[in-house]
């Protein structure tokens, strides 16, 4: 039993760390360098970069942070280690639910939208894109898998006291 809580635990903590780098990314660079650009550089390069995040290793990444926290969580002993696995579960479940509700029908909006070199007013679909709206939302998921990322590298530590 040791060595499933202790792999749920890693596998928690890599798998959110790997998505707070990711949100964090697209928050500093990835938005900032294509808020630079025309409009169907935009649209273009974020339908492009929509369509190829979705892949087995985002997925596993992305599925992972929550499934092997809840796992973590459920196998976590002891009052030392569950507050913080606990704190790190709510804080990707509100991830979680901000991508769903949020980020994600905002990419699936600007990707019916179309072929950017066919589009005949694509200020205005950039318009209706919205991307104050998705980085704000996206700085929220930033600073909630962050903060989740040290819950569970602190219970690392709590866990490595426990011997």
């Amino acid at each position: 039993m040791f060595a499933l809580r202790v792999t749920a635990l890693i596998a928690a903590t890599m798998t959110t760390g790997l998505m707070a780098g990711v949100f964090g990314l697209y928050q500093h660079t990835v938005m900032v360098g294509l808020g630079r650009t025309d409009d169907r550089t935009f649209i273009g390069a974020f339908q492009s970069m929509d369509r190829a995040i979705i892949n087995p290793w985002f997925m596993l990444s992305f599925g992972g942070a929550l499934i092997f926290t809840a796992v973590a969580a459920f196998l976590s002993p002891g009052r030392r280690i569950l507050p913080w696995v606990l704190a790190a579960l709510v804080l990707y479940i509100i991830v979680f639910a901000i991508t769903v509700a949020v980020n994600v029908p905002m990419n699936d909006a600007l990707k019916a939208a179309g072929d950017p070199a066919t589009m005949t007013d694509p200020a205005a679909v950039r318009a209706a894109f919205d991307e104050a709206r998705w980085s704000a939302f996206n700085l929220i998921r930033t600073i909630a898998t962050t903060l989740a990322f040290g819950c569970l590298c602190w219970a690392l530590v709590a866990r490595g006291e426990l011997g």
